[in-house]
């Protein structure tokens, strides 16, 4: 991992998407479980994808992975924390704070 510079590759991956009245997701499977840290982005090759309700579809497709340099993972987890306290502030009551 280089400390300054992304690394980027492809690979195969699973795109699986469900339009329903419980479900509407989609969740993209890298091959051989390629792990994703903080930094790192993944951009999935292809024509957009539309399903219509009631509709489940797994779909292959390629992948690029992109890896964030050893100072972008670094300065991602240290900005995550800040963010995250962000969530401590929002109430879902109905009445002020």
């Amino acid at each position: 991992m280089s400390a300054l510079r992304r690394i980027q590759f492809d690979t195969p991956c699973r795109i699986q998407l469900e339009h329903s009245d419980e479900f509407l997701c989609a969740h993209v499977e890298l091959a051989d479980n390629i792990p994703i840290g903080p930094g790192d982005r993944v951009r999935v090759h292809g024509a957009p994808i539309s399903i219509g309700f009631g509709e489940r579809c797994s779909i292959e497709r390629i992948a690029t992975v992109e890896r964030a340099s050893t100072i972008e993972r670094w300065w991602t987890k240290f900005a995550g924390h800040f963010e995250m306290t962000e969530l401590y502030e929002v109430s879902f009551s109905d009445r002020s704070i």
